[in-house]
């Protein structure tokens, strides 16, 4: 797949935003400014930046736990974002949501969650209310390979075909349900051929290289939009770190996180991208220099930002009388 230098000037800075963004995040989290958890999905950048990118820019989101990613991926103000991350108040859920449910509706993401599995059937139903407003929307639905071992996978992948909801499932199989290995159960390909089990197309794909993830997320997407039901693409992939910050990361060995980092996705698009003379090194240096500064910049806006107010604690949970 060609793709022009402007074109892979965004792609690239997006994928060097969201390590940088997660980066930025462990260090303010190490540094005692966060409160809770969080999942970081620093070295699955790929997956994220080369499946939204076959969306259009009327298309929907849903969003996971290991979510950063997918909302700077669908065009997140970076400031609001880290304000979020942060607990502030300007922050796009208003502090509320923090690492786990950051939500953009207005640049269509509809949000992650906590729950493993928690968004395939708000995927149904999303989809549905598409189809119903016939406007030519279609929603991906991000999910983990731990999901696809829960029975609201299998029950959301039953109702997507019999309603034939404009869905694409984005299976990130990172290698690891919290602690647990996939290849214990499955494969990439084993996951992919769950979509033959309900009647639809599904593919496996490579997910540290952007653009096999474009592609086999643009044939999906045409499928979809054509009308034709919901589609399967199972990402192949790595997380560099542990399941969240609690997690002591004891069940794999460095060998393997060593030799998944021999894969970083970004390295692979660059010199792609190097040897294919779309971009330069120059260009490259200019891109990773912005995108530093573009997380700085969010990070100074989000601790410079007001916190909650308490006096609001109760707004948005009940219903004004």
């Amino acid at each position: 797949m060609e793709v022009t230098k402007e074109i892979a000037e965004q792609y690239l800075l997006q994928m060097y935003q969201i390590r940088v963004f997660e980066e930025q995040a462990e260090k303010s989290y190490m540094a005692g400014k966060i409160h809770g958890t969080m999942h970081l999905s620093i070295g699955q950048e790929a997956s994220a930046v080369g499946s939204v990118s076959a969306l259009g820019p009327k298309d929907l989101i849903l969003s996971t736990h290991r979510g950063h990613g997918h909302c700077i991926a669908k065009g997140a103000d970076l400031k609001l974002m880290m304000a979020e991350f942060y607990g502030k108040a300007n922050g796009y859920c208003r502090g509320r949501g923090g690492s786990m449910h950051i939500a953009d509706v207005a640049s269509g993401n509809l949000g992650a969650n906590g729950v493993v599995g928690g968004g395939i059937p708000m995927a149904v139903g999303v989809g549905l209310g598409l189809k119903m407003q016939n406007e030519g929307k279609i929603l991906l639905s991000f999910f983990g390979d731990g999901a696809a071992s829960t029975g609201a996978f299998h029950e959301s992948m039953t109702l997507s075909v019999l309603y034939q909801v404009p869905v694409v499932y984005v299976c990130e199989n990172n290698q690891y349900a919290m602690s647990f290995p996939s290849n214990k159960w499955t494969t990439s390909e084993g996951l992919a051929s769950f979509a033959a089990c309900y009647g639809m197309p599904g593919k496996s794909v490579d997910g540290n290289d952007l653009l096999a993830v474009l592609e086999a997320t643009e044939e999906a997407v045409e499928h979809v939009r054509n009308g034709n039901g919901p589609a399967l693409v199972v990402c192949d992939t790595y997380r560099w770190r542990g399941h969240s910050k609690s997690d002591r990361n004891r069940y794999r060995s460095q060998e393997e996180i060593d030799a998944w980092k021999e894969k970083d996705p970004i390295e692979r698009f660059k010199n792609h991208m190097i040897e294919k003379k779309t971009l330069t090194i120059d260009d490259i240096e200019k891109i990773k220099a912005q995108a530093d500064a573009d997380i700085e910049n969010a990070r100074l806006f989000a601790e410079s930002s007001p916190d909650p107010d308490v006096s609001t604690l109760e707004e948005g949970v009940y219903a004004p009388w």
